[in-house]
């Protein structure tokens, strides 16, 4: 990508938070905030400027009338989550003033459940590391005025091989609705070359019949250019394969994501992965162009 440094760097000073990291179970550590006193912005910020116009995609859920914000555990965690690290890092979103800022969904990742299915059908969270269940986790994600994400896979299982919710869309979506889930990723392995167009869709029609808002977060990799025929169907839409924490990843997700710019708009968004920003593979300057590009770009604020 020519000169994008130098073009992140024009649009630094328009940016007040450029870089988070979590380093540790739930110690959010601003790196690119020190020198500000005080912050600019009021909780209302992520609320004030008018996107009505940007783009095609109108999932008329009413969610998603701005790109998502919020936490995300894959990129530095992977697998190593529980509720404890979950519950601290609620606490750390609201402690450090990023919820106010807009930063209000906490995601959990792969890895949640067990690795079976009850005799009943349903998933089960892992009870040695969710030992208390995920409707108390909700609860207590609640009560701190955030909003709770959880994974699902459109295949037979997870990328992690836990239970997939491919052919339980009904019975996956309503359990989500019963815990209060706010928010389902919802990925693409062991899909059974089942083309996306038809296993994404079942889940979207399964979340709406709960009548609970749930963010649908479509996570097919672009493998079949999501923006062309997921207008309605997610409230964001992954344009690329999964990002790494190098700044040869960044910068080509980047690209890729740009040919699907005009598509981007209230209602769906187009998500080139999560920030890897504060992880450790790329410098201060690399992590400051990287938390720039994916704010220009209209993306998902999805830290780690």
């Amino acid at each position: 990508m020519k000169n994008l440094a130098t073009l992140c760097l024009l649009f630094i000073p328009l940016l007040l938070l450029c870089s988070i990291s979590v380093t540790n179970a739930g110690r959010i550590i601003p790196q690119l905030i020190q020198n500000h006193n005080k912050l600019l912005f009021t909780s209302k910020f992520h609320q004030i400027y008018d996107t009505s116009k940007y783009g095609k995609l109108q999932l008329s859920n009413g969610l998603a009338q701005t790109p998502q914000m919020g936490w995300n555990s894959w990129n530095f965690f992977a697998c190593d989550i529980n509720e404890t690290l979950t519950k601290q890092t609620a606490d750390a979103l609201v402690s450090t003033g990023l919820a106010d800022l807009g930063y209000n969904y906490l995601n959990i990742d792969d890895c949640w459940s067990k690795p079976v299915r009850n005799l009943e059908g349903h998933l089960v969270p892992d009870p040695k590391t969710f030992p208390s269940g995920i409707k108390a986790l909700a609860d207590y994600v609640h009560a701190k005025g955030l909003k709770l994400g959880i994974y699902s896979d459109a295949g037979v299982f997870t990328c992690q091989v836990r239970p997939g919710s491919l052919l339980h869309e009904k019975s996956d979506a309503h359990q989500f609705a019963s815990w209060g889930v706010d928010y389902l990723k919802y990925d693409n392995c062991y899909n059974l070359g089942i083309p996306p167009k038809e296993r994404y869709p079942p889940m979207q029609e399964a979340l709406n019949a709960t009548q609970r808002p749930i963010f649908y977060s479509l996570c097919e990799w672009g493998v079949d250019d999501p923006a062309l025929w997921a207008d309605q169907v997610g409230n964001s839409l992954r344009t690329t394969d999964d990002i790494n924490d190098s700044w040869e990843s960044m910068t080509s997700i980047a690209d890729i994501n740009n040919k699907w710019a005009s598509y981007a708009g209230p209602g769906g968004w187009n998500d080139p992965d999560m920030l890897e920003v504060g992880n450790g593979g790329m410098n201060y300057q690399e992590y400051r162009s990287h938390f720039s590009v994916w704010a220009l770009m209209k993306a998902p604020l999805l830290i780690t």
